[in-house]
């Protein structure tokens, strides 16, 4: 599979929302955050100093993450999802690989993402991939996370 991973472009915006959506919508339910995210990411996050990736195969946008800064040197890994038609593939796995690599080059120190012990082969991979657990704080961006995870570049 000739997988490639773009970087967010304005006609994409479309895909990233849907993608989470979808997703979102299967496993739990769009939250007020996920909302200001997704309706105009290109406001929230690429203007905020973060940035979008793509996975495309055959011209046709599959998977999508974002990474949030929240402060010098630490981005919140989030918004990562995969169309169903493709999961099983491994995309979320080579999604992941290069944020953590994107990471590296920019010479950030952390990583931070919200999970949810009801999503446990999402948990195995995050872990697979260096990420450990913290304390999580009293008030979470998502009703949804009961799993914090960072990972120290």
């Amino acid at each position: 599979m000739a997988l490639r991973i773009i970087p967010f472009e304005s006609r994409l915006a479309k895909s990233f929302r849907d993608l989470n959506i979808a997703w979102l919508e299967r496993y739990f339910f769009v939250e007020p955050k996920d909302i200001i995210l997704l309706e105009n990411c290109e406001k929230s996050i690429i203007n905020m100093g973060g940035f979008i990736f793509f996975a495309e195969f055959n011209d046709v946008v599959i998977g999508c993450f974002s990474l949030i800064p929240l402060k010098e040197k630490e981005y919140e890994l989030g918004k990562m999802a995969v169309d169903p038609k493709f999961q099983g593939l491994k995309i979320g796995q080579q999604l992941l690989q290069f944020a953590i690599e994107f990471g590296k080059r920019k010479q950030w120190e952390k990583l931070i993402l919200y999970s949810s012990t009801k999503l446990p082969t999402a948990l195995y991979v995050y872990r697979k991939y260096g990420f450990k657990e913290v304390v999580l704080e009293k008030y979470l961006p998502y009703v949804r996370s009961d799993v914090k995870m960072e990972l120290t570049l």
